[in-house]
């Protein structure tokens, strides 16, 4: 298996590691070290690796970082009752060019994928959520992106790729395989009018900060549906981490987006999850532990996954059918999780893109909606983007 874009983790870990209690979970994970090599990955279910790539960011002043920080922090917790095995496969160095850091991602998504084995990138700048999108070409026809940012990152996409602006080259280039798009905890006043009025006008969906923080299971159908879940860490508040790290006084608390990261790792659907913009500085613990404790929930997530969408089986689901403006809106219910989806239905005079998206995650509280007449936000777009 071709995994040679990967160096091994630093003896300096790998030393602090072994001063670790033997139940930490440094002691429990396969290591890439250059001692024993890449792992076997045999029954591995998450794989963990670095890309050391930030030059596409819009500030870049040729600054270097590591992931040193990140790992010891990750290494000294302790696991839940997990069945997961997980490796940590080291760090896809910079490339000559950007390009060609982009191309090492994208072809260790896909091997690791292929191999029913989830890749958790630790990254420098957002836009490689783009690399990360491209290893699915030729794994799935549709693909459904949940970014965890305060801004949308559709940027200028004529101009060169950026991290504030990723997001509209994977809207514009081909293949197109993007359905949806959806940003997490954004703040209105980061993003320009002009990107607002393209989410709607693309039918994306986009969850406020305010929202969010009042009721934070509004994102999990989002998250349920997604493939790729990418978490711009300035989308944390500042007081939640170092100093390098600040940008808003405004954001997610660590509560919250360890929060999403787990509803991230239930989903039966999350075959990828990344963390960007990570910028390492000396009194760096504070950010590389709330990084680890994120990582923590997605890995806590992925060991709670139940099979609860595969709905041929009749005594798995209760289906509920009700009128809304003349339109029937059909639902299930699992059984086994209590939780909800809504069936889009077919036009069949259209070349329809929505052959495995016949059924949404919603809440119930879009099924008590419909039963007020009062059509379901999630449902409507989809709908929508299924008739263009």
């Amino acid at each position: 298996m071709d995994l040679n874009f990967l160096s091994p983790v630093s003896d300096l870990v790998m030393a602090h590691n072994e001063l670790l209690s033997p139940q930490a979970l440094g002691r429990k994970i396969k290591i890439h070290s250059i001692q024993n090599g890449v792992p076997d990955l045999e029954n591995v279910t998450i794989a963990i690796f670095g890309v050391l790539e930030n030059r596409n960011d819009v500030d870049y002043i040729g600054e270097e970082f590591g992931l040193d920080e990140i790992r010891k922090s990750f290494y000294g917790l302790f696991p839940g009752i997990w069945n997961t095995t997980i490796a940590d496969l080291g760090d896809i160095n910079k490339g000559e060019r950007v390009e060609d850091t982009y191309f090492a991602l994208k072809e260790t998504v896909r091997i690791l994928i292929k191999k029913n084995i989830i890749p958790v990138i630790l990254g420098g700048t957002q836009d490689l959520t783009y690399a990360n999108y491209r290893a699915y070409d030729d794994l799935i026809p549709m693909v459904n992106i949940v970014n965890i940012d305060a801004k949308f990152d559709l940027g200028d996409s004529t101009k060169p790729i950026k991290n504030n602006s990723f997001v509209g080259k994977i809207i514009i280039e081909e293949p197109y395989n993007l359905f949806n798009y959806a940003t997490i905890g954004y703040q209105t006043y980061f993003n320009s009018q002009e990107e607002k009025d393209l989410m709607d006008g693309l039918y994306f969906e986009s969850y406020r900060l305010g929202h969010v923080s009042n009721d934070i299971s509004i994102v999990e159908p989002a998250l349920r549906d997604a493939n790729i879940v990418s978490v711009d860490l300035t989308s944390v508040k500042g007081a939640e981490v170092s100093l390098r790290q600040k940008y808003s006084p405004n954001g997610l608390d660590g509560k919250e987006i360890c929060a999403i990261a787990r509803y991230a790792g239930i989903s039966n659907k999350v075959s990828s999850f990344g963390i960007y913009e990570y910028k390492s500085s000396k009194d760096d613990e504070i950010t590389s532990m709330l990084i680890s404790q994120i990582l923590w929930y997605f890995i806590e997530g992925v060991n709670f996954r139940i099979k609860d969408d595969d709905f041929s089986d009749e005594r798995s689901y209760q289906k509920f059918i009700t009128l809304v403006e003349s339109q029937e809106l059909v639902f299930y219910k699992s059984t086994k999780t209590g939780r909800w989806w809504i069936e889009i239905p077919f036009l069949a005079e259209v070349n329809n893109k929505l052959k495995r998206h016949t059924l949404l995650p919603c809440m119930h509280q879009d099924y008590l909606d419909a039963c007020n007449n009062k059509v379901p936000d999630r449902w409507y777009k989809a709908f929508q983007k299924n008739s263009v």
